[in-house]
């Protein structure tokens, strides 16, 4: 098997990042790409940041087990396949299954810090960035924090003046200019994503 081509796809949070992986990877046969996110590599809650407020605190590079990532990355890059428990956030109501990660001619790596870690950016073959104005990001983690997963409005706004900006701040933003893409997701990124994934295609 010839070494995959490796995609990090990256932003901040609420840029659209969910919805663009899943009209990109729609296009292909499963055994054509590899999805490994950022999402299963937390470190255990009580290894978690926490803020002034005692609130844990997962919107920061702390809060990720890189060393292990880019190792999984690493292997799948060899051919290997990978087994890893999902991450539920501690939800008493989920039971973690064991993801398989098994190596596929393109491997899609995604994460709101996927370009912030040295060693897991230089494994990547093309950087691609969902860039997003910050009322619209903020209207939708709103969206899908209180609509979809039921969180207190007062919470959702605390969480993303206190952790979600400062981080994209500090640690998202900087790196943008690091990608080969930025993909404006104001109104839709249809175009950029009919170009990504016909290259893409030319990989597999």
């Amino acid at each position: 098997m010839k070494k995959p081509f490796i995609v990090g796809i990256t932003g901040g949070s609420a840029s659209g990042k969910t919805l663009f992986l899943d009209k990109l990877l729609n296009a292909f046969e499963p055994n054509q790409v590899c999805l490994i996110s950022q999402d299963n590599y937390y470190k255990p809650r009580h290894l978690q940041p926490v803020d002034s407020k005692g609130i844990h605190n997962f919107d920061t590079p702390h809060s990720i087990d890189f060393e292990q990532y880019a190792e999984d990355i690493r292997r799948i890059q060899h051919g290997e396949t990978v087994h890893r428990q999902e991450y539920t956030f501690n939800n008493p109501n989920k039971t973690p299954k064991t993801l398989e990660f098994k190596p596929a001619p393109v491997v899609v790596v995604e994460g709101i810090f996927v370009l912030y870690y040295p060693e897991l950016a230089q494994l990547l073959d093309l950087k691609v960035f969902i860039d997003a104005k910050d009322y619209i990001k903020l209207k939708r983690r709103i969206v899908r924090d209180k609509v979809e997963r039921g969180y207190d409005l007062d919470d959702v706004l605390y969480r993303y003046e206190m952790h979600v900006m400062p981080t994209y701040e500090k640690y998202i933003e900087p790196f943008k200019h690091d990608a080969d893409l930025i993909v404006p997701n104001n109104r839709g990124f249809e175009k950029a994503l009919e170009v990504i994934k016909s290259f893409l295609k030319m990989k597999v």
